[in-house]
């Protein structure tokens, strides 16, 4: 069997001279397509457990189990029947999910939201930890830990978006400060910029862009080159896959409409589908925030055009006032965490349900409100431009940005997560395969 790769990774795929491998780079590079065809390859070779980590587990199954199998039946290597005890092809189980070779190889799925799991797997002598910024340092030093096998070599993959430089993918394999202020250079990244391919210290750097991938549209480069409009930050990473400093700002891309008739205009001529309430509970502290909104789907343009805004009210009053305002008419996604609330709203003829949850939900929902071009607010919803046009990203003691976190409890922006709860946002990221499904040459 031939198979057709990138010239960028060519290398890689056949080189196990070192211990840890880095592949960072922007979206679309066939960083994780590679990844795992090198992953196969040594599988089918020797006899060998491979554990693959993401940070939550719940996200395994549509991403790195998912592209291994697609990989798997391009070669034709995929067993059509699993219930098959033995087979010459790869059994791909789902309940627990990992892969089975004929040679009994087998490749195991674990998040690092479940660590006590981790502590019965042993005999693993390859790992690869997808999306590895996302993984807490203290998670990556537990897995090395866990590498290790009385005869087979031993090896750590990583990949990774160049996040920011606070991040400790880049502090530890890079550049870091010492206990006296000192820069303590591991790698310069200017450098791997250049040469896409450094090995130093035992470790293989490897360095990628969508240029590299020739299997990818061209209509997928021009998205990413997009970016460099609406949101510099990830076009940096996305498009140029560089490490940098992260804006602190949220929603770089959240604007105020001139007038509150432009932006009922351009929401006139939204289809109804794409028309959205939320609604986050509040009482003592916190705010009852119920949020309208309208999409552009074509666009990727999100329209905030009315707000209800208040504390110290309970459910009879808030549900009096919200159906003079007409809320009662519309469907409404609320907080899942207050079922009683939901119920009550529902008995005075509310439309409404509870939002889904899920471990990391603040983190992707988050996301999702990033991917919108733009973010068109009107200029009576003054509680969510108090809010949102500032809203800024919290920090550990060390000053390392927590992308789930902000420096206020923004009520408003919860109220769009759960209004958006069942849109999607085209993720740039997995708008496209890094490769052919099936092609043999």
């Amino acid at each position: 069997m031939v198979k057709e790769v990138n010239p960028a990774f060519e290398s890689f795929l056949f080189d196990w001279s070192c211990k840890t491998y880095l592949l960072v780079g922007g979206y679309g590079s066939s960083k994780s397509y590679n990844i795992a065809l090198k992953s196969i390859l040594l599988l089918f070779r020797e006899k060998r457990k491979m554990l693959i980590i993401r940070e939550v587990y719940d996200t395994i199954r549509d991403s790195c189990f998912d592209l291994l199998c697609e990989i798997l039946d391009g070669m034709n290597m995929l067993e059509e029947n699993p219930g098959k005890k033995k087979s010459r092809r790869v059994i791909a189980k789902t309940s627990p999910m990992q892969l089975i070779f004929p040679n009994g190889s087998k490749i195991i799925f674990k998040g690092m939201d479940k660590p006590a799991k981790l502590k019965s797997i042993n005999g693993i002598s390859v790992i690869w930890i997808e999306e590895a910024s996302e993984v807490k340092y203290e998670g990556y030093k537990e897995l090395l830990g866990r590498l290790r096998h009385p005869s087979l070599s031993l090896h750590i993959m990583l990949s990774t978006n160049p996040v920011d430089k606070n991040n400790w993918v880049y502090r530890h394999f890079f550049k870091r400060i010492d206990e006296e202020g000192r820069d303590v250079v591991v790698m310069d990244d200017e450098e791997l910029y250049k040469k896409h391919v450094i090995i130093k210290d035992g470790v293989y750097y490897h360095h990628s862009t969508c240029d590299d991938n020739f299997f990818l549209p061209q209509s997928y480069t021009e998205q990413l080159e997009e970016l460099k409009s609406y949101d510099p930050d990830l076009y940096r990473i996305a498009r140029q896959g560089r490490f940098g400093i992260t804006g602190t700002r949220v929603l770089p891309q959240f604007t105020i409409a001139e007038s509150h008739e432009l932006v009922m205009r351009a929401v006139k001529g939204i289809p109804r589908r794409f028309k959205f309430t939320g609604f986050d509970f509040g009482f003592e502290t916190s705010y009852n925030a119920v949020i309208r909104m309208a999409v552009d789907d074509k666009e990727k343009v999100l329209y905030i055009f009315d707000e209800y805004y208040k504390n110290q009210m309970t459910d009879d009053y808030t549900a009096a006032e919200l159906r003079q305002l007409g809320y009662d008419k519309e469907p409404i996604v609320a907080d899942c965490e207050d079922p009683k609330a939901i119920q009550y709203y529902r008995q005075q003829g509310f439309n409404i349900r509870g939002c889904h949850k899920f471990a990391g939900s603040r983190l992707e929902n988050t996301r999702k409100c990033k991917r919108f071009k733009k973010i068109i607010c009107s200029p009576l919803c003054r509680n969510c431009i108090r809010e949102l046009s500032t809203l800024s990203y919290a920090s550990d003691k060390d000053g390392n940005l927590i992308f789930d976190e902000f420096n206020i409890d923004p009520h408003t922006f919860s109220a769009i997560w759960y209004g958006l709860d069942n849109y999607i946002v085209s993720d740039i990221k997995t708008a496209a395969r890094n490769s052919r499904k099936g092609v043999k040459f």
